[in-house]
């Protein structure tokens, strides 16, 4: 504990505090003796960074928290599943700098809910560089980062629904292996659409 501590640049009455409020997983024991690792010292390095950013401890024991219980990196991608998009990994203050002062408890567990973030040790894992780059874009633009996960369901919901008329209009005149093979004009014909329809929107309010 006392070596822990000291890497850690804190005292070791910190740290007790720390385990106390469960800010930290508990070591590892072999009889008498207590193993603190680099994943203690990991989460004390995060710790610290997210105090000097202005978050108060209750904030981060909830945050903690949903780490803690968020979903591996498999079930976050779907181990096997094929997928275009690049997963990023990410640690908590990198997650903080792309979402100044809006990475809450409450955010990151709508994330995780999303399926947009998961957890692989004491990395974070967002689930689309895409995703995760148009999320920070539409925070810096003035937009909160609650009203952005809210919006993603509603998109999540129609992105099921167009998936499904797909899926069905392929499998229903060929061979299921077409959808692999067709899925790129799916995409093309909802980007079409989305941008017509913004052009629409667009007009309407000139």
């Amino acid at each position: 504990m006392e070596e822990l501590a000291r890497l850690a640049g804190i005292t070791v009455r910190t740290l007790r505090f720390y385990r106390e409020r469960k800010l930290i997983p508990p070591p590892r024991r072999e009889g008498r003796i207590a193993w603190y690792d680099d994943h203690h010292l990991a989460r004390l390095r995060t710790i610290t960074a997210l105090l000097e950013r202005g978050h108060t401890l209750s904030g981060i024991a909830e945050l903690a928290e949903a780490f803690d219980h968020g979903r591996d990196v498999g079930d976050l991608l779907g181990v096997g599943e094929p997928t275009e998009e690049t997963p990023v990994r990410l640690t908590p203050e990198e997650l903080a700098d792309h979402f100044a002062g809006e990475v809450t408890a409450e955010n990151l567990a709508a994330a995780m809910d999303l399926g947009y973030l998961g957890t692989d040790g004491d990395e974070i894992v967002h689930v689309s560089r895409r995703l995760l780059d148009v999320s920070a874009a539409l925070v810096r633009e003035g937009i909160p980062l609650a009203a952005v996960l809210a919006a993603g369901h509603r998109v999540r919901a129609h992105a099921e629904a167009l998936a499904d008329l797909f899926t069905d209009l392929i499998t229903h005149h060929g061979p299921e292996q077409n959808l692999h093979r067709l899925r790129p004009l799916a995409k093309s014909v909802v980007d079409a659409e989305l941008s017509m329809a913004l052009d629409r929107r667009l007009n309407k309010g000139a």
